[in-house]
């Protein structure tokens, strides 16, 4: 080989380099492209994230708080019934007081002489009293 065409060897050599080197390029800029628009872009997504996250703490939060209101509601309406039984119940007790009070006015010994006058009885001008003493004999049982 000449020294000639050694040259043109070697300066077609880089010209045939670049067109290879712009297509790899061209290829690695456009699979990038291609891979980039598979995934959303960062700062968007975040904000989006962000966004859901809160929404989804302020359901939760507010669930939460309902569930709390519930809850108070139906122990506080307990409590006033549980008020409302003590009430019914001590006015039970009074009454069953006042039965039983008028209950002994009855029994009580001068109303019951009174009672017996109304009907006819007299009083026994010679009581007998029972002796429920054991009589002490000389008999003995068996």
């Amino acid at each position: 080989m000449s020294i000639a065409s050694a040259r043109e060897i070697s300066a077609a050599r880089p010209a045939a380099k670049k067109p290879a080197v712009k297509a790899k390029k061209q290829v690695a800029e456009r699979t990038a492209e291609i891979i980039s628009g598979l995934f959303p872009e960062m700062s968007s997504g975040a904000r989006a994230t962000h966004k859901h996250f809160a929404t989804f703490l302020t359901v939760v939060s507010a669930l939460g708080f309902l569930t709390l209101l519930g809850i108070n509601t139906l122990l506080a309406q307990d409590a006033f019934t549980l008020s409302n039984l003590k009430i019914e119940a001590k006015a039970v007790a009074d009454q069953r007081d006042a039965i039983n009070r008028s209950i002994d006015s009855y029994a009580a010994p001068e109303r019951l002489a009174a009672a017996a006058t109304v009907l006819g009885m007299r009083p026994s001008e010679t009581p007998v009293f029972l002796d429920l003493t054991p009589l002490e004999s000389g008999v003995t049982n068996g």
